[in-house]
């Protein structure tokens, strides 16, 4: 496992060059954030926190996985007591390339990106700048709902998918190419399912509308509102909100279907940043998760952290969808942006994301500080069971398959949702 040691200089190397070069200094909270001696510390990875995970079991479980013929590349990092304890890249960058995947090769994150959007709200709420509670109209977006709704459906009603329209409304336009801000005007001619605020459908052009609030009162982009207030005070050198990002990154995971077939970049959900345009490298995932757990909290306070994690909708469908794990999982929510559950008895926070040619996922326990990232760059679910695997070792809890790599055949379970069989939510992958 050399290779999951090595980037402990790598990332030190890239924290500090990244501030070299755009000379940075500490400032403020919100613009620069942690201090630079601690961003360098958290960007290193530390076997002195390896406590509960047998990475030898891990990586030897990964190196199996990435052989299915479903596989192309993946990228997996855990946290452990706050510390990056594990990094490590597997298979290739493009099939058949020979072109390695490392801890620093860039992939999308698909839907987790909703949690960017959600925390970058909250934030601003506490500066003062936003109100989660006003009506989304209060930001003049371009969202019209039935009814007038926008006048009554809040900001927070849109980070946590409370609008009353039909699940993934209009996405099929959006991948057609039809553009975001004219869907969301066209919203107003459908029939609600529900008052706002009183129940839960998943949304992606809808969700974006929150792009617009925050660009709105910041007066800037929102790819460069995220990365001048969060990632780059994260230390996120890596992380973008952009197609451009993503290719013009040294190394990059291209996307494939789930028979290793080689895919176009879409840049459809690019176009919906909030909801899923962030890509990023493993190592600057890990570094999101640590900040989720309280870790650096010059940049994300607890305050910001328990209002955007707390669980705000049941999410009732999910045990269904995830019916597999019901031995460990129950009380499924959604906050801004985030889910959370209830796994063996420990709250859990995370999300699950997907792209055509691309999955990711996040999970995390912020009391114990620690939790696993994964991103791939096909269109299998499989991998899926991993954030279950390294939980149950976090807890002490009896081996599951739940990847099952052990299966024989292909797997007749897999983890298809809204957010990772693509962030439009059907099974068109």
């Amino acid at each position: 496992m050399e290779r999951q040691f090595q980037l402990g200089v790598a990332g030190f190397a890239l924290v500090v060059a990244a501030f070299a070069i755009a000379g940075q200094r500490p400032k403020a909270a919100g613009e620069s954030g942690q201090p630079h001696s601690d961003l360098v510390k958290l960007a290193s990875i530390s076997t002195a926190d390896r406590q509960s995970i047998d990475y030898a079991a891990l990586d030897a479980r990964l190196q199996r996985m990435v052989q299915k013929p479903t596989m192309v590349g993946m990228a997996v990092g855990v946290v452990e007591n706050g510390r990056i304890t594990f990094l490590s890249g597997y298979g290739e960058t493009l099939a058949g390339s020979g072109e390695r995947v490392t801890p620093a090769t860039v992939f999308r994150w698909a839907s987790v990106s909703k949690g960017v959007a959600g925390t970058m709200a909250a934030k601003l709420a506490e500066e003062g700048m936003l109100d989660l509670s006003a009506p989304i109209a209060r930001y003049s977006t371009s969202l019209r709902l039935p009814g007038g709704d926008e006048q009554r459906a809040t900001l927070g009603d849109v980070l946590s998918h409370r609008l009353g329209l039909y699940r993934n409304a209009y996405d099929d336009k959006l991948e057609a190419g039809e553009n975001p801000v004219l869907i969301r005007q066209t919203y107003a001619s459908l029939a609600s399912l529900c008052a706002p605020g009183t129940c839960w459908s998943y949304q992606n052009i809808a969700f974006d509308s929150s792009s617009e609030a925050i660009a709105r009162v910041t007066g800037k982009p929102y790819k460069e509102v995220v990365a001048n207030r969060l990632f780059r005070p994260l230390g996120m050198t890596s992380a973008s909100v952009s197609r451009e990002g993503l290719e013009n990154a040294p190394s990059w995971a291209k996307p494939h279907s789930v028979g290793r077939r080689p895919l176009e970049l879409n840049d459809a959900y690019y176009r919906v940043p909030a909801a899923g345009g962030v890509n990023s490298n493993i190592k600057d995932m890990a570094l999101w998760m640590i900040a989720q757990m309280g870790g650096m909290p010059e940049v994300l306070d607890r305050k910001v952290l328990d209002e955007i994690h707390a669980p705000l909708v049941q999410t009732p469908n999910e045990l269904g969808r995830l019916r597999k794990f019901r031995e460990r999982l129950g009380e499924p929510y959604y906050g801004y942006g985030w889910r959370s559950y209830v796994y063996a008895g420990h709250r859990i926070i995370g999300h699950r994301g997907g792209v055509n040619g691309y999955r990711s996922l996040i999970l995390f326990d912020p009391e114990r500080k620690s939790g696993v990232v994964a991103l791939w760059n096909s269109n299998t679910s499989q991998p899926g069971g991993l954030e279950f695997e390294v939980m149950d070792m976090l807890y002490g809890l009896p081996f599951r398959d739940w990847m099952e790599i052990d299966k024989g055949g292909s797997p007749t379970s897999t983890i298809a949702s809204a957010e990772d069989v693509n962030s439009g939510g059907d099974t068109r992958g």
